[in-house]
């Protein structure tokens, strides 16, 4: 069962768009990638607020983002979250299977 964490930061004149690109830049982001469990880990933009980006991060497991959590990436995210003065909204979703009631919304 994966679980998926999305995290809105919210920022002023461009802060959260220099936050992601930092932490792509850094190398960070590889890294994160890179770790045991990690599934996905992209920065979009919401086309209604360009001072906010969205992270979706998802991992194979809670013992992933445990470990995630206890990495020194932490205290670089940290670090660069508080560099450039961002709030964020966070939410955390687990997978279900598709009910064959979903299946007729969905495109393959």
């Amino acid at each position: 069962m994966s679980i998926t964490v999305n995290i809105l930061y919210h920022g002023r004149n461009g802060a959260a768009q220099a936050f992601a690109r930092e932490m792509i830049d850094s190398g960070t982001v590889a890294a994160i990638r890179a770790e045991d469990g990690n599934e996905a880990y992209e920065y979009y933009t919401p086309l209604d607020d360009p001072e906010a980006i969205l992270l979706i991060d998802r991992w194979r497991n809670q013992a992933a983002i445990d470990a995630h959590h206890a990495s020194p990436m932490m205290k670089t995210i940290a670090e660069l979250r508080d560099a450039h003065d961002l709030h964020m909204e966070v939410r955390r979703f687990t997978d279900l299977d598709s009910t064959e009631a979903d299946a007729k919304f969905i495109r393959h």
